[in-house]
């Protein structure tokens, strides 16, 4: 599998690639926005980590315009451990976030499981199931999403977090089950994390997200999608 590193140190770039490559990934370099994106445009990309604070292009635009035009899972990379800086990289798209200075093992533990869901959720996956409820639809085997039959298109973990609601329509998820069965690792204060996904993917299956008519809270409980 094909794993894109952008970083402008280019000392952290070739550490990281001696890590992925003696797990058997192939590593792409970049070392600014643009260069990513010219590098995700002229490659099948499976995999990006993306730091923030570049030149040229940072990582916060990079990764707007990396999801105008694919769903590739994206791991977030950065010297600041801030709350805030991990729910912008959670806005914008980022499937995860890690912080430096970072253990390789934990890094590469976190490219297993994102490259893990990607996989699951892509041609690997050999059953159809349909899931639908009143205008919301979700195709498991085309792995598209349409509201009232416009597609919208969410990052291989908000598909994941959909798929579990609207595979159990009507039963209401706590955030500890969802992240437990989403991250497939144990919850700790998981609120942000949950809370942040489920926004942006009523920002694209809701005409008024903050009425929802699909993804609703049960408030001290947890979230459910509506049967319609």
């Amino acid at each position: 599998m094909n794993i894109l590193v952008c970083d402008d140190d280019s000392a952290i770039v070739d550490a990281i690639e001696i890590y992925l490559e003696n797990e058997g990934y192939k590593v792409l370099k970049a070392f600014n926005g643009i260069e990513a994106i010219e590098v995700i445009r002229e490659n099948e990309i499976h995999l990006i980590i993306m730091d923030i604070m570049m030149p040229k292009m940072d990582g916060i635009k990079a990764t707007i315009k990396i999801r105008e035009e694919n769903n590739i899972p994206l791991i977030m990379l950065s010297a600041k451990s801030e709350d805030s800086d991990k729910i912008i990289g959670l806005n914008l798209g980022a499937d995860d976030y890690i912080t430096k200075p970072f253990n390789p093992l934990e890094l590469i533990a976190r490219v297993k499981s994102q490259l893990r869901r990607y996989t699951t959720f892509g041609a690997h996956e050999t059953k159809s199931y349909v899931y639908q409820t009143g205008g919301l639809m979700l195709d498991d085997e085309s792995k598209t999403i349409t509201v009232d039959g416009e597609e919208v298109h969410l990052t291989p973990v908000q598909y994941k977090i959909l798929k579990l609601l609207i595979s159990n329509t009507g039963r209401v998820f706590s955030i500890e089950e969802i992240y437990e069965k989403v991250w497939n690792e144990p919850a700790h204060s998981p609120e942000n994390t949950v809370s942040v996904h489920i926004r942006k993917i009523r920002e694209k299956i809701e005409i008024n997200p903050k009425e929802p008519k699909y993804l609703k809270v049960v408030w001290g409980v947890g979230y459910k999608v509506e049967k319609i």
